[in-house]
Parts: structure tokens; sequence; C-alpha cells
């Protein structure tokens, strides 16, 4: 049922993607504040993800999961009806309340994880993940028909996805609600507390002192916080980059689909490669792919929608390496006891960075060019590859003066 509720989920979270920018563009006439939509639902979604977070915890996954894709239903319409009625302000705290859908949708990622040993941890996450991509991938590509829709209701054509996102939102809470039974957060709890009794010790514990060192816990942190900052960024102007160049709003929709297709679907090979070669490897590998889509993103000509496609997909596959990785680093550190409450923390950093991208990246790209941009982007990358390195050396080392 966690995968039923992430392919709905997906193509809620599409919405905002794809014609948030161009929907606020349009309202606030000015290119330097079109990053602003994005920025908005990264703040909410860092607001949510406490929220989530701390629900969950008290009451399960199941409850705070709902809870959260209901929000993001709430704010989906909330965009519709600003759109309509041209309230710069509604549209403001819609696209803050619209975010906690896609707080939700990356909370469920540890709730793959919840049941699972930690050699198969990233396959787990994976899992959830990769189900995303097929709600994720069609969203954009049902701009033209979701404009079709909001034209016979007589609303703006670029608040159509909106409409598909509250109703995306809505169907994934509710599946959860009903039939994610038993929850898997204190399905996990009762396991290890039953453990606990019978006086066993897992292989979960015994690890954890090796484990649990803050170096890890930060660079877990760091290359999510990272990856988001320069994923967001990049995509949010990717849109605008393609209007201004001639592009229509279903060019950039399948150049979103692709790059959210990238962000998603590789998610099993991403969790295979964590498991089998180790947490640190695959993060390292997404800072040298998103240096990567950096430089093909600022070398591509702004005609070619095939060259701006494959920067994006290298983008959202670079984000997926620094994801799954730093999820599982992050559960791997972290006690049931405390687990949700933390992860919910560790995604309102994530959150506010994507919040910071988006917005950094419209007064970028209006103050120098979409080159500029994706150009930055490549070389904060770099910064992960020290941080690995740090982090993989004896912790005595770590220490020493």
């Amino acid at each position: 049922m966690l995968v039923a509720a992430q392919i709905l989920s997906g193509a809620g979270l599409a919405a905002g993607i794809t014609v948030g920018a161009l929907l606020a563009q349009d309202m606030l006439d000015s290119t330097s504040l079109s990053g602003l939509p994005s920025a908005l639902f990264t703040v909410g979604s860092a607001a949510a993800a406490i929220l989530v977070g701390r629900t969950s915890q008290r009451l399960g996954r199941r409850t705070g999961l709902a809870a959260g894709y209901a929000a993001g239903a709430v704010g989906s319409l909330g965009v519709v009806i600003a759109a309509a009625t041209g309230s710069v302000l509604l549209l403001f705290l819609a696209l803050f309340i619209y975010g906690a859908g896609t707080a939700t949708n990356l909370q469920a990622r540890y709730a793959g994880a919840d049941l699972a040993s930690p050699s198969h941890r990233g396959r787990a996450v994976s899992t959830v993940l990769v189900a995303t991509t097929v709600g994720a991938v069609a969203g954009p590509n049902l701009v033209t028909a979701t404009g079709q829709l909001a034209d016979v209701l007589d609303i703006p054509r670029l608040a159509g996805p909106f409409i598909l996102a509250a109703f995306a939102y809505a169907a994934a809470g509710a599946v959860l609600w009903i039939m994610l039974r038993p929850d898997p957060l204190t399905t996990a709890r009762a396991l290890a507390a039953d453990t606990a009794d019978s006086g066993k010790t897992t292989s979960e514990q015994r690890d954890s002192h090796t484990r649990g060192h803050h170096a890890h816990l930060m660079l877990g942190t760091a290359v999510m916080v990272l990856t988001q900052l320069i994923m967001v960024g990049i995509m949010t102007m990717t849109p605008i980059h393609m209007q201004h160049h001639g592009h229509d709003v279903s060019a950039a929709g399948l150049v979103i689909a692709v790059h959210v297709a990238g962000m998603y679907l590789p998610s099993p090979f991403s969790g295979l490669l964590v498991d089998r070669f180790g947490r640190l490897t695959v993060a390292a590998a997404s800072g040298l792919t998103l240096l990567t889509a950096g430089l093909v993103a600022a070398l591509a000509p702004p005609h070619s929608v095939a060259l701006l496609a494959l920067a994006l997909a290298i983008l959202g596959l670079g984000w997926n390496f620094g994801l799954v990785s730093g999820t599982a680093i992050i559960t791997d550190m972290v006690p049931l006891a405390t687990r949700a409450k933390t992860q919910g923390t560790v995604d309102v950093a994530i959150a506010l960075a994507g919040a910071g991208g988006g917005m950094a990246s419209g007064f970028v790209v209006a103050a120098s060019s979409y080159t500029t941009l994706a150009m930055i982007g490549g070389a904060l990358a770099l910064a992960i590859i020290p941080a690995v390195a740090y982090t993989a050396r004896p912790a005595r080392e770590r220490t020493r003066p």
C-alpha cells in the first residue's frame, strides 16, 4: 500500500515542479521572483517535515503520512483558487501548505526502511522511491490535458496541474489511512521490544557503536542537503530558461518528466549499490554525477531540448544517489526510540536547502544567466567529495588535532 500511495503522490509533487515557476512568473510578472514558488513550498515542506516526523513518532507512520498528504491536497486546491481569483497572497499561502505533500512523499522512504535489516536498507528505501516514478513522470506529461480541464473550468491553464495534485494527494492519503496496516514503525518497535525482553541482541544493535559516529550523521545530512540545494536550483530555472528561448510548456513538461524519471527510476540500482559497495561510495558518486549535470546544463545549447533533458536526467540521478545513500546513513545511525523525530528534523534541513536553492536560482539567472547557475551548482557538488573522504578516515584520525 505504501507503493500505491507513492505512485499517486508522485503525480502531485510533479505539478509544482513543472508549472509552479511559470505560474508565479505570470502572476508576479517577474523572472527574478519566479523561484519563489519553489522556495515557498520547500519552506512549507520543512515545516511539514517536523510535524509529520513528530506525528509519526507518537502515532505511527500511517497517521503521520496520511495527515501530510491531506495537507498537500488542501494546498493544491488553494493554488487553484488563487490562480482563478488572481490573489498573490493566497498563492503564497497555498504553496506553503502544498509543500506538505512534498515532505510526506520524501518521508515515506523512511517507512520502507523501518523493518529492513541494515544489509538490505538501501534496497528497501529504493523500492519506495521508485514507486514515485510512475506518477511523477506521468504528471508533467499531463500538463496539456490538465490545462484543457482548466479551460473548461474557466481558470488559468497553469492551474490545471494543481487540480491533478489535489486529487493525487487526497487519494494517496486515503490509501495509507485505510490500508497501511500493520504500521511499519510501531511494528518495528514491537519487534525490538520483544527482542530486548528475550535477552537477544540484534546485529543492528551490536553494530550501533561502530556505525553510530557523529561524523556519519553529519555526512548523511550534508549529502542530502547539498544534493537538494543543487537539484532544486537548476531544476527550478530550467522551464523558465526554456520559455525564454521559445520552447512551449509541453516541451518544458517533457524535460521535467525526464528529470523526475532520473530522480526516481534508478532507485533500485542505487539501493543495490548502497548495500553492495557502501553508503560512502555512493555518496561520493552523487557529487561527481551532479558536477557532470551542471556542466552539461551549462554547455547545452538553449534550443536543444534533448541536451537539456539529458542534463536534467543526470541531475536527477545525482540527487537519487545522494538521497538513497544519505537516507541509509541516517537510518543506520538513529535508534527506533527517536528515529521518526530525528528523520523529520533532517528533512527540515533538506527542505530549507531546497528553499534556498529555489529562491537563489531566480536571482542568479536574473543577474547573470542559466549557464552561470548550472556552473555554480556543479562546483558546489564537489564539496561532497572531501566530506566523504573525511568521514571515511578512522575515528582516531578525525579527532586528532
